[in-house]
């Protein structure tokens, strides 16, 4: 089967979708982007290749005598018992490096304790139906590493800040080192870690690891396009994916708000999903998702962990800058006058969409159908501030947010590939 990707290399995630000969969704991946831009690029792509061979599974699947329910709740355990491996053999590499740079600091007791634990922990997070906190690597291992670090340093509260500078100087290589494992050695080990499951199933496993997977054409795109190892035709601006992306998920989209790691994208687009106009911001990262990794580092915090917490407020804190310079500034002063965390966070997402809808403005305005996309999508906070101040300043759009929305720039980019493909046919 022969397939086109799309690659957007965004500051802080990276993301793939592969479609297939049919233009129909393989596969998606995603990972964290890191400042080897290639292993970011290797890393997504795997993984949007392993939910392509999951795809295929289910289709094989779709032919064995047992119930629809059945059958899924087979292949959820199948996916995370595959997640589980993949989680297990990361925290391998974790707690070789930490191990690494430990040594001789005195802290080598409380690693031990902190991987002993995480170790232990791995099959909860990854059961059926488990709801994670997140499926990055950095941010899942990351706020469990923390956890267990105040128990292991309980007793001696001088230690928990050099256990946690640790973990923070050790991700970073471990996040620069190749995918682990393919999909024919993960989905076996799956399979030899679940009880009862039927001969059928694992024939299906196998006819999906065996169809063979040719790339076609892949196209680039996102902030890092420039460092992809594609030709120059194959790379997009990301202007144009977004806007193509937003309209094959929402056909009567016409304007698309994109809140990216480093940038905020105000597009216009026609019916077909060609672009008509669009204003970014400037080089600055205030009002982006960056500004709020910074932000969420400033309070030792989970970036998955601000838009939750935002949603505990009580009243919305004005935040008069959102300049990463003074961010840091601000908020603690913010907190010394003791304002709530929680009603802190509510003012800055005001504040971040605040400057996106000055960009929308200057772009054309909000049209009848809207999509809002890019990571800060997935934000409930930035998409309760959105929806707040939209409804304020333009008369009942419809909103869409797809729960895919982080992938519309990789999915315009697989489009162009597609397209591309089949220019070259004719």
């Amino acid at each position: 089967m022969k397939y086109t990707v799309g690659i957007d290399l965004g500051s802080t995630t990276t993301k793939a979708v592969v479609l297939g000969d049919g233009g129909e969704i393989l596969g998606r991946g995603i990972t964290n982007s890191r400042s080897n831009y290639a292993v970011a690029c290797e890393v997504a792509l795997v993984e949007a290749l392993i939910a392509a061979r999951f795809g295929l599974v289910e289709r094989a699947m779709a032919g064995l005598e047992a119930d629809e329910s059945i059958r899924r709740a087979w292949l959820e355990q199948l996916q995370e018992g595959l997640r589980l491996g993949q989680y297990r053999a990361q925290l391998d590499s974790l707690g070789a490096v930490l191990a690494r740079e430990a040594r001789g600091s005195g802290l080598e007791a409380g690693v031990r304790e902190i991987m002993d634990a995480l170790g232990a922990e791995a099959p909860q997070l990854y059961g059926p139906g488990t709801a994670r906190q997140s499926d990055f690597f950095r941010d899942l291992s990351g706020s469990r590493y923390r956890h267990f670090a105040s128990i292991a340093a309980s007793g001696a509260p001088g230690l928990f800040d050099p256990l946690v500078g640790l973990f923070d100087k050790s991700i970073l290589e471990v996040e620069n080192s190749p995918a682990a494992g393919e999909f024919s050695s993960l989905v076996r080990a799956a399979l030899a870690g679940l009880d009862g499951v039927p001969g059928a199933l694992r024939g299906a496993v196998e006819e999906a690891a065996a169809v063979p997977l040719e790339l076609a054409v892949s196209v680039g795109t996102g902030y890092g396009r420039a460092t992809l190892p594609f030709p120059k035709e194959q790379i997009r601006s990301e202007i144009l994916c977004h806007g193509l992306g937003a309209h094959a998920m929402f056909p009567r989209t016409r304007t698309v708000l994109d809140i990216g790691g480093q940038d905020t994208k105000a597009i216009q687009v026609d019916p077909q999903g060609i672009v008509t106009s669009f204003q970014m911001n400037d080089r600055c990262a205030a009002g982006c998702g960056r500004y709020l990794g910074y932000i969420a580092d400033e309070m030792n915090l989970g970036l998955h962990e601000l838009g939750p917490l935002a949603q505990q407020a009580t009243r919305t804190v004005r935040i008069n800058s959102t300049c990463t310079v003074f961010a840091g500034a601000e908020l603690r002063e913010r907190l010394s006058l003791g304002e709530r965390r929680e009603d802190i966070l509510a003012g800055l997402h005001r504040a971040v969409v605040l400057r996106a809808m000055a960009l929308l403005a200057r772009s054309g305005g909000v049209a009848d159908e809207f999509t809002f996309t890019g990571g800060v999508a997935k934000n409930p906070a930035a998409v309760e501030a959105l929806r707040q101040l939209t409804a304020e300043n333009y008369d009942g759009p419809t909103l869409n947010i797809s729960p895919d929305s982080i992938y519309t720039g990789a999915l315009g980019a697989a489009l162009f590939a597609r397209r591309d493909w089949q220019r070259s046919l004719n």
